[in-house]
């Protein structure tokens, strides 16, 4: 396939994963704005609605504010809000669109991955490993969730369908030296990429900040710069929870970027651009799906316009 075709095809995909969150917006809109004027409450209906599609307090007051400032008081299409509205969604996200590009030259490049647990962070793991493989990279995975038997057996499924060796110990066996013997092996061999799975239990706050403290603190040991990125990954059909998912890990390690899961499951897409909104953290890529190839960078034009239910 040509790269426009693989374009082409993705774009599909992701509109077809957000076509619940697209429906929802897209059918709100025209009850809304179908043979009246864009007036006070016609306005107010539609910040209403874009708070309850998840996009937040701020963003859906911004975008209803920018909406008035050219077209207060006229006859408006539910087509041309949508356009409107995609283009300033665009505008909110762009900042935060950043594909996750491994600094190779002072290898290997260490990411660390964090989540509740059922936010599709193994999964995830797995996904990105197929994605740098594909792309001639050396990849190992570090099976670091050693609370849960499953995680570790999910890994190494990952690591044989991508042919990633897996470091894994057995269930509860220590995080941090599990991570350390990682990345000694990633150095030994010379792998481009390390993917440092973690435990996600949320429950126990304390237990867990020690435990990912613990891990930045050995990794630093053989590497002082590593992790090199700390990824968190987040189940879109959580919708607000995830706010509160940042905020908790945001207080417990420096998280460099989102990674979003789920969007084909849930009618609450807009999660991201409240996500975007508040945090500004990088998104680096977004899930609709279950296949490797169901995990790509993030547009935010693509996402805007899916989002609204337009073409690319």
């Amino acid at each position: 396939m040509t790269e426009a075709q693989t374009k082409t095809g993705w774009f599909a995909r992701l509109k077809a994963g957000l076509a619940r969150s697209s429906t929802r917006l897209g059918d709100g809109i025209a009850n809304i704005v179908t043979k009246r004027k864009l007036d006070d409450a016609a306005l107010e209906e539609l910040e209403e609605l874009l708070i309850t599609a998840d996009l937040g307090v701020t963003a859906a007051a911004k975008l209803t504010a920018d909406l008035a400032k050219t077209r207060f008081a006229k006859e408006v299409s539910a087509e041309e809000v949508r356009r409107a509205l995609a283009d300033d969604i665009a505008e909110i996200l762009d900042p935060v669109a950043r594909p996750l590009r491994p600094e190779l030259a002072a290898r290997p490049h260490v990411i660390l991955v964090l989540g509740v647990n059922g936010s599709g962070k193994t999964t995830t793991i797995g996904k990105l490993a197929a994605r740098h493989v594909a792309a001639g990279q050396r990849v190992v995975l570090g099976a670091g969730d050693t609370f849960r038997a499953a995680a570790i057996e999910q890994l190494k499924l990952w690591g044989e369908r991508t042919g990633c060796p897996v470091v894994a110990g057995a269930q509860g066996a220590d995080a941090a030296g599990l991570a350390y013997g990682a990345l000694e092996t990633a150095q030994r061999e010379g792998d481009d990429l390390l993917l440092i799975d973690t435990a996600g239990r949320l429950h126990n706050k304390a237990e867990l900040m020690a435990g990912l403290q613990k891990i930045n603190r050995v990794l630093k040991k053989l590497d002082e710069t590593a992790p090199h990125d700390v990824l968190l990954i987040l189940d879109a059909t959580t919708g607000q929870n995830a706010h509160a998912q940042v905020e908790t890990f945001k207080e417990l390690v420096n998280v460099t970027g989102l990674v979003v899961t789920k969007l084909d499951g849930t009618a609450r897409g807009g999660v991201l651009v409240a996500l975007a909104e508040r945090f500004g953290l990088p998104v680096h890529a977004i899930g609709v799906g279950e296949q490797a190839d169901d995990l790509r960078p993030f547009s935010a034009r693509d996402f805007a316009n899916s989002l609204m239910g337009l073409g690319s």
